[in-house]
């Protein structure tokens, strides 16, 4: 069990927005390793959602290597728990790809983040991180992505797009994306942006009939969808969208 001043604080710019207090007693040297072989494709998903096994903290710590030509996709949706994190250390080898589509949804004083650092370590790598979070009441969601493109790693191609949705005064979004590029031949690319529901388009469906209640859904549905569109799998990737939308519904 580490002791109280081994746990990491709020200057360390990667828990800058978390609930450090939190962590007392988790084992945050526990590392999860994913290594993906040459031309290979993996596919993971995390769903932390409310039930019997969802402990107030989880904290998940993966370090994942994708070698030459692999490609690694991450699905994730945290939903429940007191502090929910997902962090991911990414190494991309030679024309390898990373996908990562992330969704937070919570309420109350709960707090739910995405934390990734993703090293291009070698020419023609591509990565896509697509993350949107839906908040109420005093929840928090979070997003800190870091870009790091070496010296050698020419034809990088990565992006990160970020949309936080706030659906009650009080509500919290913090994003923070970092890019470290030393390589001269790259497209890298972010965008985040937070707002409340487009109240034009909750009018134009209440013109047409559509309850509130309806409307809301459909356009938080249509919010999070962005970040599963890259799962090819239809069953996991509505199984996932309803925990997320079925826990607005809930609190809401």
């Amino acid at each position: 069990m580490p002791e109280a001043a081994e746990l990491p604080t709020r200057r360390d710019e990667a828990w800058r927005y978390s609930a450090v207090e939190r962590l007392q007693g988790e084992a945050l040297d526990d590392w999860r390793t994913i290594d993906v072989s040459p031309g290979e494709t993996v596919h993971e998903t995390l769903l932390i959602a409310d039930g019997g096994d969802t402990r107030p903290t989880e904290l998940h710590r993966w370090r994942v290597t994708v070698r030459e030509g692999a490609t690694c996709e991450i699905f994730a949706v945290l939903a429940a728990a007191e502090y929910a994190r997902l962090e991911i250390e990414v190494t991309l080898h030679k024309g390898a790809h990373f996908e990562l589509g992330g969704i937070t949804v919570g309420g109350r004083e709960t707090v739910r983040e995405f934390v990734t650092r993703t090293i291009h370590a070698e020419p023609e790598a591509t990565s896509n991180q697509t993350v949107r979070a839906v908040h109420w009441g005093h929840g928090t969601g979070n997003f800190l992505g870091n870009i790091d493109v070496v010296r050698d790693a020419q034809k990088t191609d990565a992006a990160q797009d970020f949309k936080g949705l706030l659906l009650e005064k009080g509500a919290t979004v913090n994003v923070v994306p970092q890019l470290e590029i030393f390589a001269d031949d790259v497209k890298c690319a972010h965008g985040a942006s937070v707002g409340q529901l487009d109240e034009t388009a909750r009018f134009y469906m209440a013109a047409r009939g559509v309850s509130p209640d309806l409307a809301r859904r459909l356009l938080v549905q249509a919010f999070l969808g962005d970040a599963l569109v890259a799962l090819e799998d239809d069953e996991t990737r509505e199984a996932m969208l309803k925990v997320a939308l079925d826990k607005v519904d809930r609190a809401l």
